[in-house]
C-alpha cells in the first residue's frame, strides 16, 4: 500500500499556528494541502501525523471532522512518528509531505511515485538537486528504508527531519532524483513566515482551478510577476538550527 504521511504541528517557530490560518474565506493551509493531494492518482491512503502535545488537539479534531485519519506521536522525534504511523497502517511505500506546502502539485507527487516504482530504488525525490520550486517537495521511500533509519539514526537532524539518514551516501541507499530542464528553484511558495503566507493568499486569489498545478502558478508568474516579490527577502530555513544540535551531539 502507498501511504501518504503529511506532518503537521501548531508550534512553528517562525509562524505559530500557520497550518490553521485561512488562505481564503473558508479553507486553511492544511485544507488546501489535503484538497490538492486528493487529486493524486497513486496514493492509496492519506494520514496527517501530528504530535501528542495538547496544542495539536486542534489539528486532530479538524482533520477528523473532514474524515481524514490522524496519527499522533513524538513532537521532536519525527522519524519515530513516521515509523510508528507507517507501521500502524501497514504502508509498504511512504510518501512524505509537509503541511506547510499547501499548493503541493499532485501531478508532481505522482511523478515522484512513478520514479520510485519504475527504478526500484529505496528513495525518490525532487530535492536532492533542486530544480522544482520550494513548496513542491516530495519524498517517497520504502518501509524497509524507514525502518533501517529508525533503528540506526542517531543525530538530531536525522531524527527531526526524517530522511537525512537515508539521503546520506555513506548509508548506501539507492537514491533517485527528478529534475526539470528549466531550473525553477528561485520560486518559493512554501509557508515559513508571514510574507510566504501573503504570497500564497495572492496565488489562490488569482487561480481558480482545482487542483492548482505548477503550470497554473508558472502562468501566473508570467502575467503577474510582481506577486512573487512579496516573499523575495525570506531566507530558506534548511534546518540550520538542527545542524547546530548535531554539533553538540557529536561533541
Amino acid at each position: 500500500m502507498i501511504g501518504c504521511i503529511a506532518q503537521a504541528r501548531m508550534g512553528s517557530t517562525r509562524l505559530p499556528g500557520k497550518i490553521m490560518m485561512k488562505l481564503d474565506d473558508k479553507n486553511t493551509v492544511i485544507d488546501y494541502m489535503m484538497n490538492q493531494l486528493r487529486h493524486s492518482k497513486l496514493i492509496d491512503k492519506f494520514v496527517i501525523a501530528t504530535t501528542n502535545l495538547r496544542e495539536d488537539d486542534i489539528i486532530e479534531n479538524h482533520v477528523k471532522n473532514l474524515k481524514v485519519d490522524c496519527f499522533r506521536g513524538d513532537p521532536n522525534d519525527v522519524l519515530d512518528r513516521y515509523y510508528q504511523c507507517a507501521k500502524k497502517y501497514s504502508f509498504k511505500t511512504i510518501v512524505r509531505i509537509t503541511c506547510d506546502c499547501p499548493l503541493i502539485d499532485p501531478n508532481i507527487v505522482d511523478l515522484v511515485v512513478e520514479k520510485y516504482k519504475n527504478t526500484k530504488c529505496d528513495f525518490a525525490t525532487n530535492t536532492l538537486h533542486r530544480t522544482f520550486p520550494y513548496g513542491t517537495e516530495v519524498e517517497v521511500f520504502s518501509f524497509e528504508a524507514l525502518e533501517k533509519s529508525w533503528k540506526n539514526a542517531k543525530k538530531p537532524s536525522e531524527r527531526e527531519h526524517v530522511t537525512p539518514f537515508i539521503r546520506d551516501p555513506q548509508n548506501k541507499f539507492r537514491l533517485e532524483n527528478i529534475e526539470r530542464q528549466d531550473d525553477l528553484s528561485h520560486l518559493r511558495y512554501t509557508i515559513d513566515g508571514i510574507d510566504d503566507l501573503k504570497l500564497v493568499k495572492e496565488i489562490v486569489k488569482n487561480i481558480h482551478a482545482k487542483p492548482i498545478s505548477l503550470k497554473h502558478i508558472l502562468d501566473l508568474y508570467k502575467t503577474k510577476p510582481a506577486i512573487f516579490k512579496i516573499n523575495e527577502n525570506v531566507k530558506h530555513d534548511d534546518y540550520n538550527s538542527t545542524i547546530k544540535k548535531d554539533e553538540k551531539y557529536i561533541k
